[in-house]
């Protein structure tokens, strides 16, 4: 057989089993139309439905030819079984040709907006642009049986260290209390506070990524880790020397599930968890009016949850995730929780989400949420879980990486930094290398540029989320790595003023 004729064979069996697929997983959950999987499955299984078009009607004016042929009108017959072998011709020859294209094209490269080693903005923390990345595969060990949020499954020890050595490696310290009064003061100094550590009563509220929580129960979809949560308490209330009193957990747009309230609330019965609808233990979320009207009028929800508006310093705890419409969904988009948006996703605007497919820069809502007084600007740390990771949006973590140093194992690690568009960026590098075929990958880094470069967008954009007349500044540095392989930095390579990529064991 040749090869076009194989390649058409195979192509009709994909196409089959794009089509079922498909139909199995989106006609009981059309949400799931918009998985990368069956976004990549769609137009295989449509080039199919062509394919069998192109069969079944020459296939029909054939039998109607034979018909007219026993009913003895022998010249219509002829030339209607001439139009059907025509139509066959054609519909093979060509009609398979866009299917055969999409399949081919579901691994078409996707795009950046820059280069490798180009750094641009300004690069925050005490070691700037610095984003630590720590590692610990005893940390995780879930095998797709049970929930993967069990503790059998996660070594809250491991995590525990991970967490510590990636605050000391970020503030040069030797010791926790020295990292986390290193941390305070640094942010105090910038953001006109003076040179002061914490003060007693001052209020700090860490914003989980809860996404994929429906009510105080508990899924098996990826949320941010509860041990981690567990960890960034110990630490805070121990070294850092915080009351638990003073601390909020908090996702206002979702709900605290029973796995991390119960993690929480047994070892610390005084730390408020905040969500949307509160009752079961939980604070219901309240919300200062207006308070982030956006750089460009647009339909987003305004409002902003009092847990980040009354809190002295925020903590973002995002996770590493591949996303729709934005390709990614890190630390930035993690603060669009912090809104008055509704729990159900197709109620909200998106307003300056993604990217533009052109390629052009544009005004983007990430910018704005990075730049506002009382979410990106005050936030003191952003922290990435990535113990498990997860290319989709809302399933449980099912895809173990291949990539260096991973080797088809969970990535097992957390990324930290005090430079938001940093560690974002960092993210996106390792999204696109272990995952080049994420939905709306392409210009994913827009926001980022945009961010770095918020004094003097790309775009044009005149930043300045709360209307109040004050313009954003840089919001730190952005860059794209070197390879995967080295996974190397312009800091690193002691080539300019980007980012620096601090791996630790």
């Amino acid at each position: 057989m040749r090869g076009s004729a194989k390649k058409r064979w195979f192509l009709a069996c994909a196409g089959l089993t794009s089509l079922i697929w498909f139909l199995v997983r989106v006609v009981p959950k059309p949400s799931r139309a918009a998985y990368p999987c069956q976004r990549a499955a769609a137009p295989l299984a449509a080039g199919f439905v062509t394919w069998m078009v192109g069969i079944i009607v020459p296939t029909a004016l054939y039998r109607a030819a034979r018909a007219l042929r026993r009913a003895g009108w022998w010249r219509l017959g002829g030339t209607l079984a001439a139009v059907a072998m025509l139509a066959a011709i054609a519909w093979l020859a060509h009609q398979s040709g866009p299917a055969l294209r999409a399949w081919e094209g579901t691994a078409a490269p996707y795009k950046l907006l820059d280069g490798p080693l180009a750094p641009a903005g300004v690069a925050r923390g005490i070691a700037p642009g610095r984003v630590v990345w720590a590692r610990d595969p005893r940390a995780v060990s879930w095998e797709s049986k049970g929930f993967w949020w069990e503790d059998a499954y996660n070594n809250q020890a491991a995590i525990d260290g991970m967490l510590t050595r990636s605050i000391r490696a970020l503030t040069n310290r030797t010791n926790d209390a020295q990292a986390w009064d290193a941390l305070f003061r640094y942010f105090n100094r910038t953001h006109g506070r003076g040179e002061a550590g914490y003060r007693a009563g001052e209020r700090i509220a860490i914003k989980a990524n809860l996404n994929n929580t429906t009510d105080h129960g508990v899924n098996n979809r990826l949320n941010t880790s509860p041990d981690l949560l567990l960890a960034l308490v110990r630490q805070l209330t121990g070294a850092a020397g915080v009351k638990p009193g003073a601390l909020t957990i908090f996702d206002a747009s979702r709900f605290i599930p029973a796995y991390l309230y119960d993690k929480i609330h047994r070892e610390f019965p005084e730390v408020l968890l905040v969500d949307h609808i509160g009752g079961d233990g939980r604070v219901k979320a309240e919300f200062k009016p207006n308070a982030i009207p956006f750089s460009v009028a647009g339909n987003n929800a305004s409002g902003v949850a009092t847990a980040a508006t009354e809190a002295t310093y925020l903590i973002d705890a995002a996770l590493l995730k591949g996303h729709v419409s934005t390709g990614v969904t890190l630390c930035a988009k993690n603060l669009f929780g912090a809104t008055s948006i509704d729990p159900d996703w197709h109620k909200n605007a998106h307003d300056g989400f993604g990217p533009r497919r052109d390629g052009q820069p544009g005004y983007s809502a990430f910018t704005d949420f990075l730049g506002h007084k009382d979410l990106g600007e005050k936030t003191m740390l952003f922290l990435i879980d990535a113990l498990y990771a997860n290319d989709l949006v809302d399933d449980p973590p099912h895809r173990k990486w291949k990539m260096v140093p991973f080797n088809n194992a969970w990535p097992a690690s957390l990324f930290a930094s005090q430079d938001g568009v940093a560690v974002d960026s960092v993210g996106l590098d390792f999204l696109r290398s272990e995952w080049p075929d994420l939905a709306d990958l392409s210009y994913a880094d827009d926001y980022m540029l945009e961010a770095a470069l918020a004094d003097r967008a790309p775009s044009k954009t005149v930043y300045d989320p709360a209307r109040d007349g004050t313009r954003c500044r840089s919001l730190g540095v952005h860059e794209h790595w070197n390879n995967a392989v080295e996974k190397k930095y312009s800091r690193n390579l002691g080539k300019g003023a980007g980012i620096e990529l601090y791996a630790i064991e």
